[in-house]
């Protein structure tokens, strides 16, 4: 008679777990599409600066019917690339097209009201130990302002890059 119990608690356990990963799933979901529209608010031309202090524009341009967002560094050859951002399903993700000559994907790791973070998943034209974006965040502090924080993986060593944008008026 005691396996009665054992199991309906067994039971309980697996079906609370299921409630609670389910929901942990939803919130993801809900947190794709929350962040997905904070970067597309970013459409528009920014002109910034990086941490050396050297000049940059970024353009932000919604394309395929709205559903993708195109981020266009413009640059002086391996510094000119695109980021395509766009939902597969309920996950965030996106394909930075790098100087470097290859092309990492991210996935959304973090996100809140003001700031949206990708980590590499997988890549093209990556081998064993190349360089490539590991990851990046977003962040808005107001319609007007983002600053990007892209960090580059290249044999074990981190190097990290920041960029602080003004939109162009």
């Amino acid at each position: 008679m005691k396996l009665v119990p054992t199991l309906l608690r067994k039971t309980a356990i697996v079906a609370a777990a299921a409630i609670v990963i389910l929901s942990a799933s939803l919130v993801l979901a809900q947190d794709a599409h929350k962040s997905f529209d904070l970067l597309k608010g970013m459409e528009g031309n920014w002109s910034g600066k990086s941490i050396q202090g050297h000049p940059t524009q970024v353009t932000f341009r919604l394309i395929a019917g709205g559903s993708a967002l195109m981020s266009e560094i413009h640059g002086h050859g391996p510094e000119n690339m695109v980021t395509m951002f766009h939902m597969d399903g309920d996950r965030l993700l996106m394909t930075h097209y790098c100087g470097a000559g290859n092309q990492p994907r991210m996935k959304l790791v973090a996100s809140d009201a003001k700031s949206v973070s990708f980590e590499f998943f997988d890549g093209t034209n990556i081998g064993p130990g190349d360089g490539h974006m590991q990851h990046v965040t977003f962040s808005v502090p107001d319609a007007d302002h983002h600053v990007e924080e892209w960090t580059y993986l290249d044999h074990g060593k981190e190097m990290k890059e920041a960029f602080t944008y003004e939109r162009a008026k």
